[in-house]
């Protein structure tokens, strides 16, 4: 008989299949079988956690760790163990705000020194396509990228290039033959620009920074994505979708057969425009928050499955580069900072809204898993790693900025109460989260 090393019993284990009473064995860090509540094996250890939630690690698709060379704005050691208080047991980090920026394979080698030793959780890499790198993109898969990502304007840091329709279709048709997917920042920079023209003066009022940032660049974008991934087959995924007239140009290219999925974001869930205060710039982010209407019709595609999950695009910075004490939104930097709080503003919203703790796993596990290619993710199921979370969905916390574990304690949260309190988190059946103490050190690792 196979040694089992850990088994976990709960009233609620969530699996692809649904919730009910079990037990979840686990041995050298896999999930080896899932057994009913009162035929648990004997195990080195057994743990019970009563009536509390057994959930699928969080796969974040979004994170933007930037280190090396911005760790002053967030690292891995703080970013990963933000990430492990959060409920979440992989991050997928996106190829900039780093320098250097992950847009070739001798940059994913630096990256991946920089982890190496300082994850609380495990990690994986987005590529990047930038101008004239597309005779890269295969050395970087091979690297072990999960996939690619495009800014269409202009990033905030120079050193990530936007890219055009020219410079698309040759890395799209590259990509296509690699099987990997590219993550796209849509926004176009022509209704941004026009919008410009007609801005109001004053730079702390959200009126008029949401007005600077028009869901026209957003809709537009979304056309020309979905024009080259029908030219080239190349599988789009829009990231952080903010306008809801988004969902049926999705909802028609997926009937169309087109390979395209999309994201939204805990902030574009939780918040609207008209609770903004002016000069508010922790709420600044690219694409904008929107209305309150717009923010139920996101909830409405993300029930239907026109959104596929939600991801944070955890994108910290210094407190004095958010302008807080100026209240300038157009100097401000733009980025929400909520690797540690996705989860459980996710399911705030959801539970007021009558969703359960199945679409919660759905959400924020299985289908970002699936995005990013991670097959042993995501899931618990026989055979996926032991990535898994003890979660109370009852329980409520009020949120405090100073006892957040990421790099800078800026957040829009902060002073709202969240239901869902994550107790216990589990990496290839490791605990490195256990009630504010992190007792597994950094034992992330490289999926590639």
């Amino acid at each position: 008989m196979s040694r089992t090393d850990l088994v976990i019993l709960s009233t609620r284990v969530v699996t692809p299949e649904g919730t009910a009473a079990g037990a979840v064995a686990i041995a050298d860090g896999v999930i080896t079988a899932l057994y009913d509540h009162d035929k648990a094996p004997d195990a080195a250890r057994r743990l019970d956690v009563g009536d509390a939630v057994l959930l699928p690690g969080v796969v974040d698709t979004h994170v933007h760790v930037n280190e090396p060379g911005r760790t002053d704005w967030e690292g891995f050691e703080t970013a990963t163990r933000a990430a492990a208080a959060g409920g979440v047991t992989t991050i997928i980090d996106m190829p900039l705000n780093s320098i250097p920026v992950t847009t070739t394979a001798p940059a994913l080698n630096v990256k991946a020194r920089a982890a190496a030793g300082h994850a609380t959780v495990d990690y994986a890499f987005w590529g990047g396509v930038v101008p004239g790198n597309t005779d890269q993109l295969e050395p970087l898969a091979r690297g072990g990228v999960r996939g690619f990502k495009c800014f269409l304007v202009p990033s905030g840091i120079d050193e990530f290039p936007p890219v055009g329709e020219s410079q698309l279709r040759p890395a799209m048709t590259k990509l296509a033959g690699l099987g990997l997917p590219l993550l796209v920042h849509a926004e176009l920079p022509g209704p941004i620009a026009r919008a410009a023209s007609a801005r109001g003066s004053d730079p702390r009022r959200y009126g008029s920074y949401l007005a600077s940032r028009p869901r026209a660049a957003e809709l537009e974008a979304v056309d020309l994505m979905l024009g080259l991934c029908r030219e080239t087959g190349c599988h789009v995924h829009i990231v952080h979708v903010s306008a809801a007239e988004t969902l049926d140009r999705l909802r028609d290219a997926r009937r169309a057969g087109l390979p395209v999925t999309a994201e939204t974001c805990p902030h574009y869930l939780t918040f609207a425009a008209e609770e903004i205060l002016d000069g508010a710039t922790a709420w600044k982010c690219a694409p904008p928050i929107r209305e309150r209407r717009n923010r139920e019709a996101l909830w409405e595609g993300l029930a239907d499955g026109t959104l596929d999950l939600v991801a944070s695009d955890h994108s910290p910075a210094p407190p004095a580069l958010k302008c807080l004490d100026t209240g300038d939104f157009v100097r401000a930097w733009g980025g929400v900072a909520s690797l540690e709080l996705g989860l459980a503003a996710t399911w705030t919203g959801a539970r007021d809204r009558g969703r359960a703790v199945g679409d919660l796993a759905r959400w924020c596990a299985e289908r970002p898993a699936g995005l990013a290619g991670l097959k042993r993710k995501g899931r618990l199921a026989p055979g996926c790693d032991a990535d898994v979370i003890v979660f109370d969905p009852e329980a409520r916390f009020t949120v405090a900025p100073e006892r957040l574990h990421q790099r800078h304690p800026v957040t829009p949260y902060a002073g709202m109460v969240l239901h869902g309190v994550v107790h216990q988190t589990f990496v290839r059946g490791m605990c490195v989260y256990d009630e504010g103490a992190f007792p597994g050190g950094a034992i992330g690792k490289w999926e590639r």
